[in-house]
């Protein structure tokens, strides 16, 4: 179980890294997965994390707190907004913007009203 606790770890700290270079592919979802992941197989791969001058901080706030920085919150909201309001323009059946919109009003609730950094 421990191996693929690592390799789960591994992937997600790899999605995590084109996070950082991919505007649309979130950064620290998958290092709090990966943070997750190696805490039951790696502990010294979670401390690197949670100790990353850039990256640890958000991944401690929501470990301790639940909380998301404030930045974080309104790029992730206009992002899901962009993303609702590409798929309306480049003609997507209605039923599909419908759905997609429905659930990112959803995340974008839980977002904004997690706790602040």
């Amino acid at each position: 179980m421990r191996r693929l606790w690592y390799v789960l770890g591994m992937v997600a700290l790899a999605l995590g890294i084109f996070g950082i270079a991919l505007p649309v592919v979130p950064t620290v979802p998958f290092l709090l997965l990966a943070a997750a992941a190696f805490a039951r197989s790696s502990p010294r791969l979670e401390r690197r994390i949670l100790n990353h001058p850039t990256y640890g901080p958000p991944v401690r706030a929501w470990r301790e707190r639940g909380a998301i920085g404030r930045l974080a919150k309104v790029w992730a909201t206009l992002a899901m907004a962009c993303g609702v309001g590409f798929s309306l323009v480049a003609g997507m059946p209605l039923w599909v913007v419908a759905t997609q919109a429905m659930v990112c009003t959803a995340i974008a609730a839980f977002v904004v009203t997690r706790p602040e950094a």
